[in-house]
């Protein structure tokens, strides 16, 4: 007799995912690529109004002055009517993924690309990278609700969207996947990975062809640090991890200062945002917006150091008071340009006594830009890829790792938070829903080195009520569980619960986590 012949099973599910992502970037990129280029000539018209007042034609001034309380009163009018678009948007779709939060895509869609284009064109100190990751969420949630996916698929496809939305944003595809999981998703799965990575080079193509292949922040320079100035690395990440902290603070005390000083409804604090900037606008036009320009304007040309004092003091006051206003309008590209300006200002101090040699300037405001970012944010990863993708050069990449190694260190010394972890919390969430539904959704828990639960029998952990573990993947294998089983560092487990208790179960998971073994 003949052996039977074994048929080998074609796995599609990894093809699929992939599929449904790059077909949600695509999308997300045509989104995205349309509000950044109305964006961009917005700003770019505002600057030219600015400058028409600067050589001698004052009657634009009373254009400014309506449109600074116009603009503000439409902008605020969508945020009450739709309170989750304010801010950048980054700490409502963490809430979704976690359940926390049940949002519609269409009304989040539309208000936060108007909302946004109408706060960030007009020259508020505001980024469009977290606008853009919350309309990416938004095109995912919609693309899973119109294709029929619920539970896991549909939470995929949101982060696929985010992913594309700040790929998009910044041409940065493999800085947007990894902040998704570091940062959003929290969360490093193999399938969440795959199909966030195709979105985000979809979404990347899309804004390529729009905006061409040139880096973001292409910034060019001619000499690698030497090691022998590393130790000046020290002193710029501790400066960055400080000011950092600070940013937190401050930023997380701007909705109360608002309240406290401004006697106005909250939607309408934005005219108050509108009119300090008009200031600005008449004194240095081309400091408005986002701030990416600043940045390019480094590597033409190193400022005096007065002026950069100055720009920082201006830049950060100011983007206080455009994102404690409340309007759509997110800090990821004010975060860097402030990073940039201190690393400007540490490297001319530096340069002034004698202690660096002037060819390095620009080395700094490069390695800034990252530990500025990785010390509020508290993502180094995302920070060093997403400079290294947006400056163009793989040069660099040791002197970025330690100056945000060591900003990381300095928050996390002075007790930081996450700053996206901390807007979250102080979202206007919802009571979630009570009662079992017999819906069940699962909860992805990765175990880390050192967990409570390495090493550790099923059935020896006290698992929160509610809470099924179904199956544990450990490499490319899917165990099923018994209560003998051992879990091992580096298995992800997929725990079955009831679907309106997702959130609260993930929850008491972390905790119990973290609780000393």
């Amino acid at each position: 007799m003949e052996a039977p012949e074994h048929t080998h099973k074609i796995d599609w599910t990894r093809l699929v995912l992939v599929g449904r992502g790059l077909a949600i970037g695509l999308i997300t990129g045509l989104v995205v690529s349309a509000f950044r280029w109305i964006i961009g000539k917005i700003l770019g018209g505002t600057i030219w109004v600015y400058q028409q007042i600067q050589t001698g034609h004052p009657w634009w001034l009373l254009l400014v002055i309506a449109g600074s309380i116009l603009i503000p009163v439409l902008a605020g009018l969508l945020v009450k009517h739709q309170p989750q678009i304010s801010g950048s948007g980054i700490p409502q779709v963490e809430a979704q993924l976690d359940d926390e939060l049940s949002l519609r895509w269409w009304s989040i869609l539309w208000q936060k690309f108007v909302g946004g284009i109408l706060s960030i064109g007009p020259g508020l100190f505001l980024g469009r990278e977290g606008p853009s990751i919350q309309l990416g969420a938004a095109v995912g949630q919609g693309f899973a609700e119109t294709t029929g996916q619920t539970g896991t698929p549909r939470r995929i496809a949101i982060a696929c969207g985010a992913a594309g939305g700040l790929s998009a944003a910044f041409n940065a595809p493999i800085a947007g996947t990894l902040f998704v999981l570091e940062e959003i998703y929290h969360n490093f799965s193999l399938l969440v990975w795959l199909a966030s990575l195709a979105s985000a080079v979809g979404a990347n193509f899309i804004a390529s062809v729009v905006f061409g292949l040139t880096p973001v922040l292409h910034l060019q320079y001619a000499d690698s640090l030497p090691l022998n100035q590393y130790g000046h690395l020290l002193g710029l990440g501790l400066l960055l991890g400080v000011l950092g902290f600070a940013y937190q603070k401050t930023l997380l005390a701007m909705p109360r200062w608002y309240k406290r000083l401004i006697p106005l409804p909250r939607w309408l604090d934005g005219v108050v945002a509108f009119l300090v900037t008009i200031l600005v606008g008449l004194w240095q036009p081309l400091w408005l917006g986002g701030g990416n320009a600043i940045i390019l304007h480094f590597g033409q040309a190193a400022p005096v150091l007065g002026t950069m004092v100055i720009l920082f003091i201006v830049r950060f006051a100011l983007s206080m008071v455009a994102y404690g206003s409340g309007l759509p309008g997110g800090i990821f590209l004010p975060i860097l340009s402030l990073g940039a300006v201190l690393g400007g200002i540490y490297a001319l101090v530096m340069i002034d006594i004698g202690w660096l040699p002037r060819q390095y300037f620009i080395n700094f405001v490069i390695f800034a830009m990252a530990g500025y970012f990785a010390g509020i944010g508290k993502a180094p990863f995302t920070a060093i890829l997403l400079i290294t993708e947006m400056v163009g050069s793989l040069i660099h990449l040791m002197p970025l790792a330690v100056v945000s190694l060591v900003a990381y260190l300095v928050v996390d010394v002075l007790g930081g938070a996450p700053i996206y972890t901390s807007l979250r919390d102080r979202l206007n969430l919802e009571p979630a829903a009570q009662g079992v539904t017999g819906r069940r959704a699962h909860i992805e828990i990765p175990v880390a080195e050192g967990s409570r639960l390495e090493d550790t029998a099923v059935r020896d952990f006290h698992w929160p009520k509610g809470a099924l573990l179904v199956a544990i993947r450990r490499g490319e294998q899917e165990l099923v569980p018994s209560g003998d089983t051992l879990i091992h560092a580096g298995d992800t487990l997929l725990i079955a619960v009831d679907a309106n208790f997702r959130a609260k179960v993930k929850k008491e998971l972390i905790t119990l986590l973290k609780q000393p073994m």
